[in-house]
């Protein structure tokens, strides 16, 4: 699944090459041929942004298109000529701004949105900060994960509604580096290490943004500490990489248990 900082790259480069246009085509899926994401040739993007792993383009009076990406989705840009990385099949939303194709791949969600129901998106309007925000709300974050005082550690900082942009990968990654327990409940933990666990995943999710190949850790050999490293040897102990799947959705939890003792 993309997190927070495939979603804010995009964002980024979605941006840069449409901000501004106006829509001279608008093609979408058979299934979404008669909705209103199949009319927006002549409207402008305004604007392009990321909020956690949603990312919204502004088209002013006629609202936003929103999309979330879901486990396998993805937007791409092709000048003109360019041949497309996907089957056509899997294209859910095609949209030409200055000649260049803007392809939305098989998203999880894809919707236009008026501006009243912009402001009213149960999902939108309740997302804990952003961690890849200018100004990350590092106090609200620290609340949001401290008010869920009885779930696991692990499972906390996936929902979106206490922080948003963490998933899998910097789940498991950031509570290795900071040697702390995904099943232990958030209650265990102090305010101090809670804060250092949230100013950690926005320095690995910051020094991400470039574009390069995702690497949480520095040193030569694997990018990753531990996620998908299961039955591998810890990078530091050397002991096995163990993997438990967590949480109502079954999501894979990669750690450590001698550097990530129970609390």
């Amino acid at each position: 699944m993309p997190e927070g900082d495939t979603i804010f790259r995009s964002a980024t480069q979605l941006r840069r090459a449409l901000a501004g246009g106006v829509v001279e085509r608008a093609a979408a899926w058979d299934r979404l041929r008669d909705s209103p994401l199949a009319g927006l040739a002549g409207e402008t993007i305004v604007a392009v942004e990321a909020r956690g792993k949603h990312l919204l383009m502004h088209l002013g009076a006629a609202g936003a298109i929103h999309s979330h990406m879901g486990m396998t989705g993805s937007w791409h840009l092709y000048p003109p000529g360019e041949p497309w990385r996907k089957p056509p099949r899997l294209a859910a939303l095609v949209l030409t701004v200055r000649g260049v194709d803007a392809v939305c791949f098989t998203p999880k969600t894809l919707e236009l949105l008026s501006p009243d129901a912009l402001r009213r998106h149960s999902q939108l309007q309740h997302l804990g900060p952003d961690l890849l925000a200018g100004e990350f709300a590092g106090e609200e974050g620290l609340g949001g994960v401290r008010a869920v005082g009885a779930a696991p550690l692990g499972e906390a900082v996936m929902d979106q509604r206490v922080v948003s942009g963490i998933g899998n990968i910097y789940k498991s990654e950031v509570l290795f580096i900071r040697g702390l327990d995904p099943f232990a409940s958030v209650a265990a933990y102090s305010d101090q290490e809670l804060a250092a666990l949230l100013a950690e995943a926005r320095q690995l999710m910051l020094r991400n943004l470039l574009g390069r190949p995702r690497q949480t850790r520095l040193s030569s050999g694997s990018r990753q500490w531990v996620y998908h490293r299961s039955g591998q040897p810890c990078l530091k102990c050397r002991g096995a990489i163990e993997m438990r799947r967590q949480g109502d959705a079954g999501r894979s939890t990669y750690w450590c248990p001698s550097c990530q003792p129970p609390r």
